[in-house]
């Protein structure tokens, strides 16, 4: 859902942070009957001819985690929740996206988190990693790892492609699980209020690339996410991630297909296109995710931005950190599957 390219073709529409507070779609008298009645509803059915079952279906504790969803649901239905001037939804990503990926990364990927404490506890940090996998799912993975690790329970907001916000359904939702177009006005934006920014700098040149390619870094562009984290003066923390290579082996593009659908690239794997839709499920790799020793930026001047050269060299060795990194956790893996 986030192939991350490091700077979009298009121009971002960006909201001045000042200008746009916090949304909130705010409750009405008949939408908060509607659900105070279903509310009640469910919990008089889950205490009264449900109750027996409940006990034995849920185990101890069902009734606090069955009050907790009726009042989620009725916050939803009233409008009574908060987004802030990006979409962003705290409250879903937190009671609905993490819940459905927090168990494909501890129990399909069994990911393995390293270096969480290099991820600061309050202000902003830029987390750079590598791209692969043809799917993104390592955004995703990335996203439960920070939170679910983390003593802080951060949030990583991810820059994703044009791509994504042009797709039904997955546009807005991107949008609410706390994404954001690849720009660099918005990536210096968020780093500014104190946010934790993931990028993925080789974008669809990572995802899409062969499966002989696996875990050589491609190009990381012109530095814009260096820049990005100069102006605002927050530490940048390399991310390597070794796993995702696996789950969708690319051995084939069948390229003028991809052009003619708008795609970036239609992959041939060993289960896709040959097993239809089932082939769309990954292959269950073991996953590390490796957090490693930020570089800082507070210490440059405030025209350190504009100058090429360093630009250019932080680039290099946030790259060199990436590849290196992985190297290492491929020399020390036993298993790709266990």
């Amino acid at each position: 859902m986030t192939a991350v390219p490091e700077e979009p073709a298009g121009e971002a529409k960006v909201i001045p942070i000042e200008s746009a507070p916090s949304w909130s779609p705010g409750p009405t008298d008949r939408t908060e009957a509607v659900a105070a009645r279903l509310a009640d509803g469910l919990g008089r059915l889950l205490s009264g001819r449900l109750g027996p079952v409940a006990d034995a279906t849920l185990g101890k504790g069902w009734e606090g985690r069955a009050a907790s969803g009726l009042a989620f649901l009725r916050r939803r239905i009233t409008g009574d929740y908060e987004v802030d001037e990006f979409g962003f939804d705290r409250e879903l990503t937190e009671e609905v996206f993490l819940s459905l990926l927090r168990p494909v990364a501890e129990k399909y990927f069994r990911v393995e988190v390293r270096g969480i404490e290099h991820i600061p506890a309050e202000g902003g940090a830029l987390v750079v990693a590598n791209h692969s996998g043809v799917i993104p799912l390592d955004a995703l993975m990335t996203q439960v790892a920070i939170h679910d690790h983390h003593p802080a329970r951060r949030h990583l907001r991810m820059l994703a492609a044009d791509l994504v916000f042009v797709l039904p359904l997955v546009g807005e939702l991107a949008r609410k699980a706390g994404h954001t177009l690849a720009c660099n006005e918005d990536a210096q934006a968020l780093l500014e209020r104190g946010e934790v920014v993931g990028v993925w700098p080789e974008g669809f040149k990572g995802i899409g690339k062969p499966f002989a390619d696996r875990y050589k870094l491609q190009r990381f562009g012109r530095g814009g996410f260096v820049a990005s984290a100069l102006r605002a003066g927050v530490p940048i923390v390399p991310c390597s991630i070794v796993g995702a290579e696996e789950t969708y082996p690319m051995l084939g593009n069948v390229k003028s297909l991809a052009r003619l659908l708008g795609l970036p690239y239609l992959p041939v794997t060993p289960t896709f296109p040959w097993l239809g839709p089932l082939g769309a499920i990954p292959l269950p790799t073991k996953w590390t995710i490796q957090f490693g020793e930020p570089i800082r930026t507070d210490g440059y001047p405030a025209e350190a931005a504009e100058d090429p050269m360093l630009v250019f060299n932080l680039t290099d060795e946030v790259r060199e950190t990436i590849q290196h990194t992985l190297y290492r956790l491929l020399v020390d893996r036993r298993s790709v599957f266990f």
